[in-house]
Formats: C-alpha cells, sequence, structure tokens
C-alpha cells in the first residue's frame, strides 16, 4: 500500500470517528483538522458513503451519522466511562504535551463508541470535576510519546540533555529503560553509554530526542530491581 493510500485510510478512520464523536461537523472543520483542502474532505465523505455508511448531510450546517450507527462494537459500563473520564482530568494537567495529546486522540474514540446516555452522563461528570495541581495547564517537556515506543522497542535514543549547573547541552546515546513521574516532570531512567551506568534524566531539560532505527540488548533487571539497587548506593 502506498504512503498516500495509507494516510488516506487512516484519515478516512479519523473522519468516521469525529462524525461518532460529534452530533454535527462541517467540511470546513474537518478540512482544518486533516490539514487538507475541503474538496478532499467532500471526496473522503463520499468515500465512506459508498462502502455503507450512512452520513446524513443538513445544508449549510454540515455532516452527522445516522443514530444509533456504531463502529467497532465496544461497549463500556457507565462506571467504566467515568473512570475514563477521572483519569482524563488528571491527564490534561501533565507537563509533557506529547502525553497529552495521544491520550485525548485515544479518549475522542473512546467516547465515540459509547452509548448515547452514557456519553451524556461522561461529558457532565467532565464538566462537574476539576484537579487542582497545573493549574496553568503549562507544558515542559513533548517527548514522552517517542520515549515510550523507544522504551517497548528496545530503540537506541539520542538526546541533548542540559545539565543542571552550567547549563551546558551534551549529547548523549541512551537506551530507555524506564519512566517515572513527579508531580511536576517526568523522569527516564536508561543506560547512559558516555557514562556507562543508569543515569535520571528530567524530560523538561532534554532539549532534542532522536529515536534511532538501531536496537539494544533488553536489560535483565526489573524495575524493582532497579530501585533496590539504587537504594543501596545511597
Amino acid at each position: 500500500m502506498k504512503d498516500n493510500d495509507t494516510k488516506r485510510l487512516s484519515r478516512l478512520t479519523a473522519i468516521l470517528i469525529q462524525l461518532q464523536t460529534k452530533q454535527l461537523i462541517t467540511a470546513t472543520t474537518l478540512a482544518d483538522k486533516f490539514e487538507v483542502s475541503i474538496r478532499t474532505i467532500y471526496r473522503d465523505i463520499r468515500a465512506l458513503e459508498q462502502s455503507g455508511v450512512p452520513i446524513l448531510t443538513e445544508e449549510g450546517k454540515g455532516y452527522s451519522l445516522l443514530e444509533g450507527y456504531r463502529i467497532p462494537p465496544v461497549t463500556f459500563t457507565e462506571s467504566e466511562a467515568n473512570a475514563l473520564i477521572t483519569a482524563e482530568k488528571f491527564v490534561l494537567k501533565n507537563k509533557d504535551a506529547s502525553f497529552v495529546k495521544e491520550y485525548t486522540e485515544a479518549i475522542s474514540k473512546i467516547k465515540s463508541v459509547l452509548r448515547q446516555t452514557t456519553k451524556e452522563n461522561a461529558n457532565l461528570l467532565s464538566d462537574r470535576m476539576a484537579i487542582s495541581q497545573n493549574n496553568s495547564h503549562s507544558r515542559t517537556s513533548n517527548h514522552l510519546a517517542s520515549l515510550q515506543l523507544a522504551l517497548t522497542n528496545f530503540s537506541l535514543t539520542v538526546i541533548e540533555y542540559q545539565k543542571a549547573g552550567d547549563g551546558k547541552a551534551t549529547k548523549r546515546t541512551v537506551e530507555p529503560f524506564a519512566l517515572l513521574s513527579t508531580q511536576e516532570n517526568w523522569l527516564l531512567v536508561a543506560w547512559c553509554r558516555l557514562r556507562k551506568e543508569f543515569r535520571l534524566f528530567r524530560l523538561d531539560r532534554i532539549k532534542t530526542l532522536s529515536v534511532q532505527s538501531e536496537k539494544f540488548e533488553p536489560h535483565k533487571i526489573t524495575l524493582q530491581d532497579f530501585f533496590a539497587l539504587s537504594q543501596k548506593e545511597n
């Protein structure tokens, strides 16, 4: 499959999710979201209709799905939906912009398959909940999503890291091992090939990050082993 075909298939799926999430959405809104022309959105809508998706068009207002049409066949109880909404409130306060973006996209997909009454109750709960930490919604890093993939795929990662003392930045090749969350920042636990030991790196001090195609051998210790070793050294 060509890259253009892959991108279009991904966009068609995302458009369908948007239609399931919202009661009414315009072609202009879709075009802005996916950074394509309105004419492209018209073609995408026509392709979805030809594939059997029951899209309703309201002249001058936008598109919506026929009531009751839902994919995929996944259901959540109201308690499960409430748990996800609660988690979303904490995530939106997170310091890492990439994590917030990925979770927001994921929760949008989940909301799209909720029953209408469950969705309405979940939205009500969302409006009636507040988390007091990070009220400014400030973001101090944008690397968490990339590091999560590097960690699970055992990919060498090159970072430009700014030290706390003199503020100088050094380039490091690291082997991502674990990710820790504090109230203010995320921390990367990684084997540093420069220092030949495990080091902690604050994500807000990583200036640039590049995940490499080269793989590294998974470390044999667990996160609990790492904590135990750290306590012994201290």
